[in-house]
């Protein structure tokens, strides 16, 4: 069946990728929306080849060279947030890919879900920020979740025929980043562009950096509670730094399933965009000649802190992982423009998780306050460092 995408974040990594995927299988997708923040060229040259029905640049700045660039078209043309949370509610709309970075996917998913559409989930923000109400709502319009993340999409297939109630542990894994096995006093005097260097896998500049500083791997253990409903205690995380097994999971019984594969993004973004079906595709395959020592530890807590805070939100629960989100936004950005050192943005998450009000059973509204005070707090932390 032929299934209609909006494809959000359709410039960045995720979104290219999930394009290759549907040029591969031109049978089974069609794309009706592309957003992006403000590569207008590249939004441009994708609308001029995938004809959708409406094209969305953020940046509003931007506006008049995408309208310029695509007024021979039939395509709809709009910019701003506003727009991107409004079209992913188009009738023709199947399926939505949340590849954008942030917190800017949380209202968009919402509208989605709340439109009744089926979710491609890459954007990770969304169920750290407000997973208890994303969860709440999936249920109550009765739509799909299905996961993009390597890590996650593991997971999902390894609990494929399995019942929920026998899982004993999910077991995430980490590639360790670029700075694996790296002292405190190594990490003081890294640059944007060593913590860019990932070892195995190509991605945006932010989940790079949230990578390095092991954010990412604790943000996908607060996504993995929502997604698969297990508790904080019951998910752990191995550092193994080959990227070959994708995640695991522990049975009742000891028996240990994962699920492994070449580090290639685009064998789970085609999972998610053709499940319940397994799609041929020519991906690379995976020859254990070529890899005959796959290894796992446990990851260094002490030196790579942002992991346990991302626990410590996960438990306290609440607003907690919204400030925690926000205050990693701003301490992200300020490490790649030259304002905060590395070992800096888990001082700056931690000050102003201590700062924020803590709201128990926070609504939508409660979670954009959240996500506007935390930013605040934490820009004022960033000007006492004096960096």
């Amino acid at each position: 069946m032929m299934k209609n995408l909006a494809v959000l974040g359709s410039t960045g990594s995720i979104g290219t990728q999930t394009l290759q995927v549907v040029e591969a299988h031109p049978e089974r997708f069609r794309v009706e929306v592309l957003t992006a923040n403000q590569n207008v060229d590249l939004l441009a040259e994708q609308a001029l080849k995938f004809r959708p029905d409406s094209v969305v640049i953020a940046n509003e700045e931007k506006y008049p060279q995408l309208k310029e660039a695509l007024a021979a078209e039939d395509i709809k043309v709009y910019a701003g947030a506003e727009a991107i949370a409004q079209v992913v509610t188009l009738a023709n709309v199947d399926l939505v890919v949340t590849a954008m970075v942030g917190y800017s996917g949380l209202v968009p998913t919402i509208n989605a879900i709340r439109a009744g559409k089926n979710i491609a989930l890459a954007n990770k923000e969304t169920l750290v920020v407000a997973g208890e109400l994303i969860s709440r709502l999936v249920e109550e319009h009765k739509v799909a979740i299905l996961p993009v993340d390597s890590e996650h999409s593991a997971i999902f297939q390894c609990l494929a025929g399995e019942h929920r109630s026998r899982v004993e542990k999910l077991i995430l894994t980490a590639s360790g980043g670029p700075f694996r096995g790296k002292d405190s006093g190594f990490l003081a005097g890294v640059t944007p562009a060593d913590a860019l260097k990932h070892p195995n896998w190509t991605m945006g500049a932010k989940v790079t950096i949230d990578s390095a500083s092991m954010m990412n791997k604790g943000f996908e253990v607060i996504e993995a509670k929502w997604l698969f409903g297990i508790s904080p205690d019951r998910i752990d995380v191995v550092v193994h730094p080959q990227s070959i097994v994708h995640s695991m999971v522990q049975f009742s019984d000891g028996c240990i399933k994962a699920q492994l594969g070449v580090p290639d993004m685009r064998l789970p973004i085609q999972y998610a965009l053709t499940f319940p079906d397994r799609v041929d595709a020519d991906f690379g395959r995976l020859d254990f000649c070529k890899y005959p020592d796959l290894t796992f530890e446990k990851p260094d807590v002490g030196t790579f802190r942002n992991l346990g805070l991302a626990y410590e939100a996960m438990h306290r629960g609440g607003n907690m992982p919204c400030i925690l989100n926000a205050a990693n936004e701003v301490a992200v950005d300020a490490f790649l423009h030259g304002k905060c050192s590395f070992t800096a943005m888990p001082d700056l998450i931690g000050a102003t998780m201590a700062k924020a009000e803590f709201i128990g059973k926070p609504d939508l509204e409660d979670y954009m306050e959240t996500d506007r005070s935390s930013r605040q707090i934490a820009r004022e932390y960033l000007k006492s460092l004096n960096f």
